[in-house]
């Protein structure tokens, strides 16, 4: 059972619903990003999604593009993140990172290499949105044969093909894509996205954890109720954007720990 697979088995046996972070890499200032990480822990993150900074980040939205532009003006690169990773793991050995991001950093550094390397560091599983499953079957096995869990994402619009491809090369949890459009967006059909969640979860056979639109207490603990994991990372961009220099865990600190008192208040579902 990997690190990832054991949480969710925790959580699910205590009747509680994952709470997981995005921050990205490198944002605000490369010297906060392992700070950052503690806080979200202290705060109550059951995983830590981190963002791999690139110049293309086509399915995230202007808060979360811009964390990747500051990033980058920092020169933050893949094997910088690993970095982060490793220095994490001095204090933290037991919270499960993912790096969330994009085909061409690993492509440039080699998928072996990577792999090999993530591993190696501590990372607990990889989530690259541009690896369709269908594309990505020799990374997912060769990912799973190092211990990493292989996150693919579904949307409202995925088909039967691709939730039984997502539940034959995904491990750890499955990423639903709440909403048809970017990160942060705010058109969330929370009633659409309960139903949706109900049926992934049969036909995967694994936890869902439900991101993309999720805002504030109200909606993570209407979405709480029904999925795995609630994902936040936009509105966790927001705190560190606005927060004067110094202060940005303390502000991130104190976002989070609301949204995991309102999913502790929510009572969940039967079905899970």
């Amino acid at each position: 059972m990997s690190k990832i697979q054991a949480v969710f088995a925790r959580l699910q046996a205590e009747r509680r619903t994952a709470l997981i972070p995005y921050i990205a890499a490198g944002d605000p200032h490369p010297c906060e990003t392992v700070p950052l990480m503690h806080a979200l822990v202290e705060a109550g993150a059951d995983v830590i999604e981190l963002g791999v900074p690139f110049s293309d980040p086509m399915a995230d939205g202007p808060t979360i593009q811009r964390a990747a532009e500051r990033a980058l003006k920092f020169g933050v690169s893949l094997r910088d993140v690993l970095k982060m990773v490793s220095e994490f793991r001095t204090r933290d050995a037991a919270t499960p990172v993912v790096l969330m991001g994009y085909a061409n950093p690993i492509e440039a550094m080699g998928a072996e290499a990577f792999i090999a390397e993530a591993a190696k560091v501590g990372v607990d599983g990889v989530l690259v949105v541009d690896y369709p499953p269908e594309e990505a079957a020799d990374f997912s096995v060769q990912a799973r044969a190092a211990g990493l869990d292989t996150i693919f994402l579904l949307a409202p619009t995925s088909t039967p093909e691709r939730v039984a491809n997502v539940a034959r090369l995904g491990s750890g949890y499955a990423y639903y894509v709440s909403l048809k459009g970017v990160t942060g967006s705010a058109n969330l059909n929370v009633s659409e996205v309960l139903a949706r969640v109900a049926e992934l979860k049969t036909e995967l056979g694994m936890p869902v954890g439900v991101g993309f639109g999720i805002r504030d207490a109200q909606t993570a603990r209407a979405i709480g109720a029904v999925s795995d994991a609630v994902v936040i990372g936009s509105r966790v961009i927001e705190e560190i954007e606005g927060a004067p220099q110094g202060e940005a865990c303390a502000r991130v600190r104190a976002f989070l720990s609301g949204i995991r008192q309102a999913l502790d208040e929510t009572p969940v579902e039967n079905a899970r």
